[in-house]
């Protein structure tokens, strides 16, 4: 009996000891998986934030759950769950360059739209403020602020040219949103003209 339990005990020892063999065998595996988890959300972090942030937010949260676990020295939940998590953050990179090639296309395709409408806009309005300005239209003009026209015509021109500088140096983003600035500021200013650039004569 007594030499039965002492091989119980030394079977339990022996148990543990495989055990723990095993958890530190697993220790460098689950230390360069999340190692290669961490550059790979490192790499891709700034434009995954800009164009997938929720994407980006999940794999960190998956790979601060995997740390907690390796803190805890459970190498084999580590070893177990990483590689999914790995193939989330590897794909990062591709899904940020994706979002990020259909944003500029989308800004893009604003851009050639506003630079075929806004000239065109400036232009007419230009044409509505020297008609206007002539001493035989003064009748037209009656009621027409149109030294505020001119003024605002003015800053609408300076900003097209602002626009079009952002988009020659490569910056659609600021280019389109400065371009949409400058489409309100003439469509405001053309109906304080009584101006309506919709009219085919407008853009003539």
């Amino acid at each position: 009996m007594h030499r039965s339990n002492r091989i119980g005990r030394f079977g339990l020892v022996s148990l543990a000891a495989i055990i723990l063999t095993a958890c530190a065998g697993q220790k460098e595996p689950a230390e360069k998986l999340i190692g290669d988890i961490q550059a790979s959300v490192t790499a891709a972090s700034t434009e995954a934030a800009k164009y997938i942030p929720e994407q980006l937010m999940d794999v960190q949260t998956q790979l601060a759950a995997l740390k907690a676990s390796f803190d805890k020295k459970d190498y084999a939940a580590v070893v177990s769950n990483a590689p999914p998590v790995l193939a989330a953050a590897q794909s990062l990179a591709t899904a940020a360059a994706e979002k990020k090639d259909a944003a500029l296309k989308a800004l893009d395709d604003k851009w050639t739209a506003l630079a075929g409408s806004v000239p065109e806009y400036l232009t007419a309005i230009q044409n509505r403020i020297d008609f206007l300005g002539k001493k035989a239209n003064k009748k037209a003009a009656a009621g027409i602020d149109l030294d505020g026209a001119k003024s605002a015509s003015s800053d609408a021109m300076s900003l097209w040219s602002k626009a079009q500088a952002a988009f020659a140096t490569g910056n659609l983003d600021e280019a389109v949103k400065t371009a949409q600035e400058v489409k309100s500021k003439a469509e405001a200013t053309a109906s304080s003209l009584k101006l309506d650039l919709s009219a085919p004569s407008a853009k003539s």
